[in-house]
């Protein structure tokens, strides 16, 4: 599954989450023949020191005190403080844009979402037990919600003697629900830095099965917001009936709103969804206390349900179709095996013990709410949900039919939480592994995978609008994705046990063997029975984005390849012309005052993010100019500049370097920043920015390149004696 030039994490099973992850290593056969290329560039360059330089690269001499300059009141100077030697650190107002409207936009956006966060943060943007059981749990419990009503739905078209039914197909849930939990209880400490079924299938069964675990699951997130948004807003319209004709543009509010409550972070998140489902719960319980003590003052005699015409004949198809209904409560069981990075240390203790209070409290409201709803006599109404019925019915008078209600409606909202959390991580081990864009490596200034986290929310949004909001059209689309996931995960445990035989591994082989059966019998029924009503479009689409990451993975791979470095062949070089370094006391030019060859003095910059063909053909290019160059790297974190600073020595050390710590990941605005205080400290200086730059053939592979060298030409084009060129690297295809 480690796709070429996806970047691998550093750590046990690769799955560590760090900014860093945007910058891969390279490779020891790279190393090797980056030190040989190295001593043809020593040999190439014997008369030229790489330190010659005309300005003060560490920003300590400036040669007097620079001016405001476009970039605000701040001098440019102070936009960097030295960190560690030969190392410059970005500070915060260095992320801030050039221009009057972006400041705004800026301020704006922080205001709503908070200020960046510094990459040593991500250590500290870690969930304690009690905050991530709510985080993470919100979907399984919420799922008791509509998962019964579900299969109660199914039943009721044979007629109300059907429903007896319920009880026997319950149990059998509950057995699926144990069973599943448990063998995820040992996925997690086989796999304690991550163990989503994209992971372990592609680890156990190979690439495409992991492929295809992955569609299933992001399937089943975007279904998961859609689903539990339709799920909440259709709670608020039964005890509002005034509602009905609002739910759509409701739904999509709610998404917003859990969209911008995510990109807050991990941690902020976690704290706004806390108390939700610990009321959810808390209201859940005391309607079972309440409704099975009224159950004892009749002696369980069930409540006869109203008389429903029979419209399908009870066949075992209808049987196995209501179990594959009611199973739509288990979603969202994988979670905490997604986000075990997530947790505190120590991480898969933590998440394993949260992961078995999820599936107890899960087996608890399941159970104890199908069964009130068949000693209550209920059957499915579309006015009503089930909770709805059962609420009303239990607490005829007094607030606590509101209360419930509410409790319900909030955490079905916030349900999609789990979804945000583990959707844009997913994709994050994906990029890392070259099946997604690149951009999903990336944090945002609040180290939340913002691209993941909007892209999921537009595309639940779209669902939300196309399906108009019916939970019931959208049900029979969930099944299938998330079960697939399920299957492919428990089967590739069974795999690894084979593979890897410690102690009690055939117990635990044995138990991922029947969570493996069930689900895969599940996804079986799910997937034929509910064919026609829906599910043939994930039957459609889980191939169609198999094939979509084949082909980004295929194009990443042909990136890496025509980027990698190779020994270069020996080829005799003559000695090139030296060139001087322009005096310190060189005489300062007027802005955009040098119409005539003697009045340019020359300094050359090359950015560098990392070492491959693409940037020393620009290191190469800059330096076959014979003018002063300097090569800089903006960092996200300490071990990332130190590790470049390895390589580069590696390399040999043939040009000046400078690193810039960037702490909240932005790069076009400390790169920006840099050279206005580079043209500050010395403003007789024409600056020569070579940005390498890959270009492409095919115009879908365009969206998955971040277009630097774009960026950064807008963001220094109003700042005079600035050249920005570029250095093509033509891909064939």
């Amino acid at each position: 599954m480690n796709g070429s030039g996806a970047g691998e994490s550093d750590g046990a099973g690769g799955s560590i989450v760090t900014p860093s992850a945007e910058f891969p290593p390279l490779a020891p056969e790279e190393l090797a023949a980056l030190r040989r290329i190295g001593d043809q560039w020593r040999a190439a360059r014997r008369d030229q020191p790489p330190g010659a330089l005309p300005v003060d690269p560490t920003l300590r001499r400036a040669g007097g005190q620079p001016e405001p300059s476009r970039f605000g009141r701040l001098a440019p100077i102070a936009m960097f403080r030295v960190g560690e030697p030969d190392e410059l650190v970005a500070t915060e107002p260095a992320n801030l844009p050039g221009t009057r409207f972006g400041r705004t936009v800026t301020r704006l956006r922080r205001a709503l979402f908070g200020p960046p966060l510094s990459s040593s943060a991500v250590l500290y943007e870690r969930m304690r037990k009690l905050v991530a059981l709510p985080v993470l749990s919100s979907d399984l419990l919420s799922s008791v919600a509509y998962g019964p009503e579900a299969m109660l739905a199914v039943l009721l078209l044979a007629g109300s003697g059907a429903l007896g039914l319920s009880l026997p197909l319950a149990a059998g849930l509950v057995v699926l629900m144990i069973a599943v939990g448990i063998s995820y209880r040992q996925t997690i400490p086989a796999y304690p830095h991550g163990a989503g079924s994209y992971i372990v299938a592609g680890d156990n069964l190979g690439a495409l099965p992991g492929l295809a675990a992955a569609a299933g699951l992001m399937l089943d997130y975007v279904l998961t917001v859609a689903v539990s948004v339709a799920a909440g807003v259709h709670a608020v319209t039964s005890a509002l009936p005034e509602l009905a004709g609002w739910t759509v543009p409701v739904g999509v509010l709610a998404i917003v709103l859990l969209l911008a409550g995510n990109l807050r972070g991990v941690r902020v998140a976690g704290n706004i969804f806390v108390l939700p489902t610990y009321a959810f719960v808390a209201a859940v319980l005391t309607l079972l206390v309440v409704g099975f003590a009224q159950a004892v003052g009749r002696g369980f005699a069930p409540v006869p349900p109203p008389p429903v015409p029979i419209v399908e004949g009870a066949s075992a198809l209808l049987v196995l179709r209501a179990f594959s209904s009611g199973a739509v409560s288990m979603t969202g069981i994988e979670a905490v095996s997604n986000a075990v990075p997530a947790f505190r240390p120590p991480e898969w203790r933590n998440a394993r013990t949260t992961l078995g209070w999820m599936v107890a409290m899960l087996v608890l409201l399941f159970a104890g709410l199908t069964l009130l709803f068949h000693l209550a006599g209920l059957v499915p109404r579309p006015d009503a949900t089930m909770l709805s019925q059962l609420a009303r019915v239990t607490f005829p008078t007094g607030p606590w039919y509101g209360l419930i209600q509410a409790a319900t409606a909030l955490i079905l909202l916030l349900a999609a939480n789990t979804a945000f959390n583990d959707f844009p991580r997913l994709l994050f081990f994906m990029a890392r592994a070259g099946h997604a864009p690149r951009r999903f490596l990336h944090m945002g200034d609040r180290l939340a995978f913002s691209n993941g986290l909007v892209t999921l929310a537009v595309a639940a949004a779209v669902i939300l609008v196309v399906f108009r909001g019916h939970t019931e059209s959208l049900i029979p689309l969930y099944a299938v994705g998330v079960f697939l996931a399920f299957t492919l995960s428990q089967a590739g445990m069974v795999a690894h046990w084979r593979r890897h035989r410690g102690p009690g591994w055939r117990r635990r082989l044995a138990l991922n063997a029947v969570g493996a059966t069930l689900t895969g019998l599940v996804l079986v029924t799910a997937g034929t029975a509910k064919f026609t009503e829906g599910a043939w479009v994930v039957v459609v689409a889980v191939p169609l984005l198999v094939l979509l990451f084949w082909a980004i993975h295929r194009h990443y791979r042909m990136l890496h390849q025509a980027l990698a470095l190779h020994p270069p062949p020996v080829v005799p070089t003559a000695a090139p012309s030296v060139v001087p370094a322009p005096p310190a006391t060189a005489v300062a030019a007027p802005p955009e005052g040098e119409e005539l060859p003697q009045q340019v003095r020359h300094l050359v910059v090359v950015p560098v993010a990392r070492l491959n063909r693409a940037s020393l053909r620009a290191l190469a290019y800059a330096a076959s100019l014979g003018q002063p160059t300097l090569a800089v790297h903006i960092a996200p974190e300490e071990p990332e500049a130190d590790r470049f600073r390895a390589q580069w020595r590696v390399w040999g050390d043939h040009v000046r370097l400078e690193t810039i710590v960037s702490p909240y990941r932005a790069v076009i605005g400390p790169l920006a920043h840099y050279l206005e205080a580079l043209h500050a400290a010395r403003s007789d200086l024409v600056l020569t920015v070579i940005v390498p730059e890959v270009v492409v053939r095919s115009r879908w592979h365009r969206p998955l390149h971040s277009r630097a060298e774009q960026r950064l030409r807008s963001a220094l084009r109003p700042l005079p004696a600035v050249v920005v060129t570029s250095v093509p690297v033509h891909l064939t295809e």
